[in-house]
């Protein structure tokens, strides 16, 4: 998402059916959504909010965990939302999913208690990283937590030769603070608290970085 509109999930409006099979060949997807689901710690009575949620597959994993949490996606592209919705149109009926610009979301003030975003960041320029960033401070309660999952700084030289096909295909503006390991940094400046890293997961295209913060 910018701000002249969102970013496709695979850069380009011709390739979204194909998001699903990419994403699981190339990143390590149920290996490391399995263990985003675990960091988040979702239990009953909980708002959650899947920021930029695709087709659904991180909304659907995070009600599966906890079925009497409430759990709602939200994402720039209607293509990609009808993908979501078709999903959960047998077994999670009750996962919402809406559309909406991640530096303006469409909720209340401290209306979640807990914010994920699962590679997303790297789409967003400088200013609306930061805008988002502000955002989920503001829908999330007081002591509400913000976890991500996204690409970070390389953890060696052949993840960081291979990051360079991410960099080319979502931009080098955007993905710099990524890849430079300015993500934290950026949280911070936001008003979060204790943000820390938690695991991180070497891919074909480079290293996928997990942290949690929380709002004061």
């Amino acid at each position: 998402m910018k701000a002249d509109g969102f970013v496709p999930a695979l850069a380009y409006n011709f390739l979204t059916p194909l998001y699903d099979p990419v994403v699981a060949l190339t990143t390590r997807e149920s290996t490391f959504k399995a263990e985003l689901v675990r960091q988040v710690a979702l239990g009953p009575g909980h708002h959650a909010l899947d920021l930029a949620c695709g087709t659904g597959t991180l909304t659907l994993m995070l009600k599966n965990s906890a079925p009497e949490a409430s759990v709602k996606g939200i994402d720039g592209d209607p293509r990609i939302l009808e993908l979501a919705r078709q999903k959960a149109s047998i077994n999670y009926r009750d996962v919402q999913f809406d559309e909406g610009m991640s530096y303006e979301l469409p909720y209340q003030n401290e209306s979640f208690d807990r914010v994920v975003s699962s590679l997303f960041f790297h789409h967003l320029t400088r200013v609306d990283k930061l805008k988002t960033l502000h955002e989920i401070r503001r829908v999330l309660k007081p002591q509400g937590q913000f976890h991500i999952a996204d690409w970070g700084k390389s953890s060696n030289i052949l993840t960081a030769i291979a990051s360079y096909s991410i960099r080319m295909l979502d931009g080098f503006e955007t993905t710099g603070d990524n890849f430079g390991g300015l993500l934290p940094d950026l949280i911070r400046e936001s008003g979060f608290e204790q943000v820390l890293e938690l695991r991180s997961f070497d891919t074909i295209f480079g290293t996928i970085r997990l942290y949690r913060s929380i709002t004061r």
